[in-house]
């Protein structure tokens, strides 16, 4: 896969197999964590027979008003600049087992990727010594406007140059 360093993709992940399918399903059972198997796991089943009407259907009209809110909010606004997190950090592996709190950790950044919009996440500063993000949102193919804010945000600041204490 092209874009990751020293071909880690190729290397870590990618098994050897009979068959484009076999391989796949074997490169996910390593590459993917916990974490991501279980969100997958979700959706799968609220997919599946019988929950298809009750589920989707309606995540497609909420996704709609989402999209008209984010809308409504361009008429007025280029970008919107919003905390990626509800919380301040915690350390690795800290809320592993409470689900619902990995869940609400993605809260600010869900909706963006229901809308379909681009955005980016980028070093803010530090709460005991974890990094804190914002997220700097933008219409549809406006890619070139938070690529700019996030510049000029950086060359502003230097939190992107900063470590975290782990």
């Amino acid at each position: 896969m092209k874009g990751i360093p020293n071909g880690r993709y190729t290397k870590e992940f990618r098994q050897d197999a009979e068959n484009m399918w076999e391989a796949m399903e074997k490169t996910r059972e390593i590459g993917f964590g916990l974490e991501v198997k279980r969100r997958i796991m979700l959706g799968t089943y609220a997919l599946s027979a019988g929950y298809y009407d009750a589920y989707y259907l309606k995540a497609q009209k909420v996704r709609t008003l989402i999209r008209r809110e984010f809308e409504q909010a361009f008429e007025k606004y280029d970008v919107l600049v919003t905390p990626t997190s509800p919380t301040v950090p915690f350390k690795i592996g800290e809320k592993v087992q409470d689900p619902v709190q990995m869940y609400l950790s993605d809260v600010f950044t869900i909706p963006v990727n229901i809308a379909g919009l681009p955005a980016i996440s980028i070093p803010a500063g530090f709460a005991d010594g974890l990094p804190i993000g914002v997220q700097i949102i933008g219409k549809s193919f406006a890619e070139e406007n938070i690529l700019k804010v996030a510049h000029a945000y950086q060359q502003a600041t230097d939190w992107h140059k900063r470590k975290p204490q782990i």
